[in-house]
């Protein structure tokens, strides 16, 4: 790993650890992520069977392990940011989930190191890879975690999102077209900045060796309704966002609509 690689890996570790603390209490009173996380478990379960071993990636204070690990799922859940960590392995002990979900620092950029056996499912949720430099290099690990016939389901940010796009229309050049630069966007939370990456369905595709790897579905979240960042929307406009996301479940599963969205979800299948 490069210096600035290995830079990156310590910033976006250092920003989320700050966030930590907090993290479950923003993500409890924003509707619009409640309601696309759902989208993903719902979406999991579909592909889930009883006894499956579950590799999470970027599990942060651990809402999405502790969901499957209380649906009967073992989780060996890994984080390279050691305040998320924290907050995760307190919750573990008071919900009394030490048999179901392990716990490890690791990134996903080192991979290779993880000792733990084979998984039924790789899964990361909600961009926890656009921090990555190279999607490919992450997913060209997965080869040895998976187990043949298992599955890979990653929530991804992809360059085209319209909620984003339309703030051209009041002059907003900088945000509304920002996902578009190849070279990563400069962000920042907490105080710490890093690079953001945007990767396409089509992109994702192409990491996944074909001859190794079958498409299960591609599916986008925030296609008509708003994005997180928005979450005072469902509030003000309650039958509008209604409306929208009743479209919105129509067409998600369709292109261009399913890589026209503030996520996506990629499911693959190992051959």
């Amino acid at each position: 790993m490069t210096a600035t690689s290995a830079e990156q890996e310590n910033s976006v570790s250092d920003a989320f650890s700050r966030q930590s603390s907090e993290f479950d209490e923003i993500d409890k009173l924003n509707p619009v992520i409640e309601r696309m996380r759902k989208q993903v478990h719902t979406h999991l379960l579909s592909l889930l069977k009883p006894g499956n071993r579950i590799l999470e990636l970027n599990a942060g204070t651990g809402i999405d392990a502790i969901f499957l690990a209380q649906q009967g799922f073992e989780v060996y859940a890994t984080d390279n940011a050691e305040g998320m960590l924290s907050v995760f392995e307190k919750k573990i002990k008071q919900l009394n989930l030490t048999q179901k979900i392990q716990l490890q620092k690791i990134s996903f950029n080192q991979l290779k190191d993880l000792n733990a056996g084979a998984f039924d499912h790789v899964f990361s949720n909600f961009g926890g890879l656009n921090c990555a430099e190279s999607i490919e290099s992450v997913v060209q690990q997965f080869d040895k975690l998976l187990k043949p016939g298992g599955i890979a389901t990653l929530v991804i940010m992809p360059p085209i999102c319209p909620w984003e796009m339309l703030l051209a229309l009041k002059g907003n050049f900088k945000i509304a077209f920002r996902r578009w630069n190849k070279k990563g966007v400069r962000s920042h939370l907490e105080g710490v900045y890093f690079t953001t990456y945007y990767y396409s369905p089509k992109r994702l595709l192409n990491a996944f060796d074909k001859n190794k790897y079958t498409k299960i579905c591609i599916k986008g979240l925030g296609v008509l309704s708003p994005p997180p960042y928005l979450e005072k929307f469902p509030l003000q406009h309650p039958k509008i966002y209604t409306s929208l996301c009743r479209m919105e479940e129509k067409i998600d599963q369709y292109a261009p609509f399913n890589s026209w969205a503030d996520h996506f979800v990629i499911s693959m299948r190992k051959n």
